[in-house]
């Protein structure tokens, strides 16, 4: 039975950004890499693990 993955939203976490680099317009500062995909999913295929370094953004008030 496959286990079910949890999906890491980046843009939920403080330290994913958007880069001016087209070719390479997402980017993660903990993890220091820029990709044109989200950079959990490139994290979950060079791994097999999530991101351990995600950290949830300040809810608004």
């Amino acid at each position: 039975m496959e286990k079910r993955r949890k999906r890491i939203d980046c843009f939920k976490c403080i330290y994913f950004y958007i880069t001016w680099d087209s070719r390479f317009s997402k980017g993660c500062k903990a993890l220091d890499f820029k990709t044109n995909r989200l950079p959990s999913q490139v994290v979950f295929e060079n791994s097999g693990i999530e991101c351990q370094m995600f950290k949830a953004k300040a809810g608004k008030k």
